[in-house]
């Protein structure tokens, strides 16, 4: 298992802790900028996790901010030091890598999907044939340093202390056949065994329902240990969207636990998924 300490969680540690030092400080972003002659993007992105202060920013950071507990001191200079360490997934070069490191060290990951499998939950073939379908084009080299991260990003779910998982799909997802009937297959019997772990709850929101909050979004949840802010992630055709702000979270909890009290029990949603799966192994059958 690759070392767990997110540098993307160590920065957006640190930033939290000196925006809530201005803040005390009754500082605006501009005035802090005026006193370190730099810009306010960059104390902006020191303060959201992403840009890195230096030893030389916390020092003159501290200073404003009559930081004078050398303990406090040190441990801000230590998340500095480690928020510049590089992350197993840097060397992949993927382009929802913030997400990564913010998810190896969850505490909790809340996942809804419309359309298809949680990465953290696809099978290799699955996960092959969602790349080969997606614009633009991925060489075929490029598509095995993605699986290949995907399957190592997988580990998360049985380390030591693994965090909670909870997803929610729609049921749609147990019906598209994404790299054929033989594929699917396969990847519903993952969602089954999966589904043992103690830390992983899988719901799935029947068509019979009709419409409901999630139906035309996916989207995570990231809590992440205190006092690192947690982390709304969208994806879509347009790229990510990170939402941090504490409203946004709330809201996004809110549709998420209605979403998980809509759909089938745990228990009803693999009798629903193994019914499926059965279905798929008659079509087979019939048509080999």
């Amino acid at each position: 298992m690759p070392e767990v300490r997110s540098p993307t969680v160590r920065r957006r540690e640190l930033g939290a802790l000196l925006r809530a030092l201005r803040n005390e400080k009754g500082l605006t972003v501009e005035q802090v900028a005026d006193r370190l002659l730099c810009s306010p993007s960059k104390v902006s992105r020191m303060e959201t996790g992403h840009g890195i202060a230096t030893p030389r920013d916390i020092r003159d950071l501290c200073d404003l901010y009559d930081v004078t507990d050398q303990a406090e001191r040190d441990r801000m200079m230590q998340l500095s030091h480690d928020g510049k360490q590089q992350g197993w997934w840097q060397p992949y070069d993927l382009p929802y890598s913030t997400y990564v490191g913010l998810e190896a060290e969850a505490v909790s990951i809340s996942d809804f999907q419309s359309s298809v499998v949680p990465g953290l939950l696809q099978t290799a073939d699955y996960a092959r044939a969602g790349h080969e379908g997606a614009m633009p084009r991925l060489s075929p080299q490029e598509i095995d340093r993605r699986i290949e991260a995907k399957l190592t990003r997988q580990n998360l779910l049985t380390q030591p202390a693994p965090p909670s998982f909870r997803a929610v799909l729609d049921e749609a997802v147990l019906h598209r056949q994404v790299g054929g009937l033989q594929t699917m297959q396969a990847q519903l019997e993952r969602l089954i065994e999966i589904a043992d772990l103690p830390n992983v709850r899988i719901q799935v929101i029947p068509f019979t329902l009709g419409a409901h909050p999630g139906v035309e979004s996916n989207f995570n949840i990231l809590d992440m240990p205190s006092p690192t802010p947690g982390v709304v992630f969208v994806e879509g055709l347009v790229g990510f969207l990170y939402l941090e702000r504490a409203d946004d979270l709330e809201r996004y909890h809110t549709i998420f636990d209605r979403l998980q009290s809509i759909a089938l029990s745990p228990k009803d949603t693999i009798n629903l998924i193994a019914k499926i799966r059965a279905n798929m192994r008659e079509t087979r059958q019939h048509t080999a």
